[in-house]
């Protein structure tokens, strides 16, 4: 298919597209609308061993593993519970919480996502400050050149997490955009070997049309009942 076909196409069907693309629009931003708002928080805690020499760090960056496995639990969920006084069970609060390990920078991240932004930074500010006095009452039981400390790197910081609004609209637009597409070239394909119009015989044949058959019978009685 040349340009000019593919323009002849959108200003025939265009419609089609524009069209949908505004339904789904609308219908992700009424998405949106009905999600209920949840925020996010996040904080670091930074593991090091007090010897550094390569082999303690990259035992560090393995028993980073098993220090996630340890916090990521509902025995630590629960403790957090009684510290904070929620109204809540450990298994509820922990699906809440996401942990996740960074080896190469020696990280453990903890991400809480709760419908109230404060208490979510309080969750992970006590989730990880648990975690912290946990590692140096574990540290008084060992040689110092055996030890593993944790450092919590920054206050938590919370920002909304759903609903992703813009990008449930510029989905929303895209989605519509190729549905329209798919359409309207499923119906050209239909229609390709119709011809209506001395136009359709040009393009189709590539040739000029220099005459055309007029109509008869019933159809040129018709014409005249419709003339006069």
């Amino acid at each position: 298919m040349e340009l000019r076909d593919y323009l002849r196409i959108l200003r025939k069907r265009g419609w089609i597209i524009i069209l949908l693309a505004a339904l789904t629009a609308a219908t992700a931003w009424g998405f949106s609308r009905l999600q209920m708002v949840e925020y996010k928080s996040s904080i670091n805690v930074f593991v090091s061993p007090d010897r550094i020499d390569n082999g303690t760090l990259l035992a560090t960056k393995q028993i980073l593993r098993g220090f996630r496995a340890y916090i990521d639990s509902e025995n630590f969920a629960a403790l957090v519970i009684r510290q904070l006084g929620l109204d809540m069970k450990p298994d509820t609060l922990k699906s809440k919480v996401t942990i996740a390990t960074k080896d190469e920078d020696y990280l453990l991240q903890i991400d809480v996502v709760d419908t109230d932004g404060d208490q979510a930074n309080d969750i992970a500010r006590t989730w990880a400050t648990a975690f912290v006095e946990w590692r140096q009452q574990e540290n008084t039981k060992q040689r110092k050149e055996d030890r593993v400390s944790a450092y919590i790197v920054q206050p938590p910081k919370y920002g909304q997490f759903r609903p992703q609004t813009t990008l449930n609209l510029a989905a929303g637009i895209i989605i519509g955009l190729l549905l329209g597409v798919i359409i309207v070239f499923f119906l050209e394909s239909i229609e390709s070997n119709i011809l209506r119009s001395p136009d359709d015989v040009e393009r189709v044949l590539g040739a000029t049309v220099i005459g055309a058959i007029p109509a008869t019978g019933a159809e040129t009685a018709r014409s005249r009942k419709m003339a006069s």
